[in-house]
């Protein structure tokens, strides 16, 4: 039999953003994620912050976080990069 976790929703909230953004991403856009991929999001930025995402889900923590336990990330374009704070929400 598998383990069951319990996952919690993790808001993605986009704080900075410089360049071009190919899919219009711009500062205080959200989406709610709560186990599926949100829709409207960049597939390659999903992908980025996806890992981290999961963990602080399932109640993990990282040392170099906010100190509210929010996670601050950026999509892989260096160039136009777009930075997304993860919040777990209740």
């Amino acid at each position: 039999m598998g383990v069951s976790l319990s996952m919690s929703q993790v808001k993605i909230t986009v704080i900075s953003q410089e360049g071009y953004c190919g899919f219009h991403h711009k500062v205080g856009d959200t989406w709610v994620c709560g186990g599926t991929t949100p829709g409207g999001l960049c597939a390659s930025a999903y992908n980025a912050i996806y890992p981290t995402l999961r963990a602080l889900s399932v109640g993990g923590t990282f040392d170099w976080g906010n100190a509210d336990g929010s996670v601050d990330m950026c999509c892989p374009d260096h160039k136009n990069p777009v930075v997304m704070r993860l919040d777990v929400t209740e």
